[in-house]
């Protein structure tokens, strides 16, 4: 599976932005998709992610109510939803699919080239 995030940009606090990834190859609709992110200087952190089939999502707590992880298995795509964005939102999101769903990050298999965001105050 290849994977090719994009929607990052710069935006004001409170305002919202919708990340994509694009996947190729059949196994992504069989595979669970997560969205980490990395701030300068700090470790790479789980933000969401969903099953394969869109019945279970799981989200870390400080974007928890904030951030929604969707998936089109048919567009081969995944989604990230990001509203009343922070300042502390800044860093840069990666999209990782795989067989697991959870926040260890070297358990996924694969990785798309991340997308900067940046939440101005």
């Amino acid at each position: 599976v290849q994977l090719q995030a994009s929607g990052g940009g710069l935006v004001q606090a409170g305002a919202s932005l919708r990340l994509s990834c694009a996947a190729s190859g059949h196994a992504f609709s069989s595979s669970a998709g997560s969205w980490f992110r990395q701030a300068p200087g700090k470790e790479r952190e789980f933000v969401g992610g969903i099953s394969w089939n869109g019945g279970l999502t799981y989200y870390e707590d400080t974007v928890k109510g904030r951030f929604t992880v969707d998936r089109d298995n048919a567009k081969g795509a995944l989604y990230l939803q990001m509203n009343s964005l922070k300042p502390e939102d800044t860093a840069v999101y990666y999209c990782a699919v795989g067989p697991y769903l959870g926040s260890e990050s070297s358990r996924y298999e694969h990785w798309g080239r991340g997308t900067l965001v940046t939440v101005s105050s």
